[in-house]
């Protein structure tokens, strides 16, 4: 049974896939940024663990920039809007990474710990949702080839990295002493 929280953070991924890539498609690439920034601060109240949700959330953002600017970058992709140089990704797609890695601790904890699962589903997934945001205006694929080839090797690597890394964060301490242990060194 899936539990509410879940379903809406799935729930939340899916429209936002659509308000972000709709967006950047329709010269309102801001709109997904305002989503997903909402999106996000309701995710991180359902989190036991907001601290590191957040800090998995900053490294999906930056993992992201860092990929997705490869496609642009060769010539293999462009975008309508969105971008601060034709050469990064647009900010609706970092927006989206962000939505995206929001879903690792939730509605695709099933991912955890299932590495090979984790690529073979990047392998696949991510070249369709890419090739499903080019029908929709979102990206332009100038190389077709090389684009969805180069989506799926990568996300292959990148997808089983954020599992293990989203894992991590859930566990990640920020130096809270416990009041006992705070005493001890009086």
């Amino acid at each position: 049974m899936v539990n509410r929280p879940t379903l809406i953070n799935f729930l939340l991924f899916q429209l936002g896939w659509f308000v972000c890539v709709l967006g950047g498609a329709w010269q309102y690439p801001w709109a997904g940024v305002v989503y997903v920034a909402l999106a996000t601060a309701w995710h991180l109240t359902q989190i036991p663990n907001p601290r590191g949700e957040a800090v998995l959330l900053a490294c999906g953002a930056a993992v992201g920039l860092g990929l997705d600017s490869i496609l642009p970058a060769a010539g293999w992709v462009t975008y309508p809007s969105g971008q601060f140089h034709p050469s990064l990704v647009p900010v609706w797609l970092i927006a989206l990474w962000v939505l995206f890695t929001g879903t690792l601790n939730m509605s695709m904890r099933w991912l955890k710990h299932r590495y090979l699962l984790a690529a073979v589903f990047g392998a696949i997934g991510s070249p369709m949702s890419f090739y499903a945001g080019s029908r929709l205006g979102g990206v332009t694929l100038v190389d077709p080839v090389m684009a969805l080839g180069a989506q799926a090797v990568l996300w292959a690597v990148v997808l089983p990295s954020l599992v293990w890394l989203a894992a991590r964060c859930e566990r990640l301490s920020f130096g809270r002493a416990e009041p006992a242990l705070a005493r001890v060194g009086e």
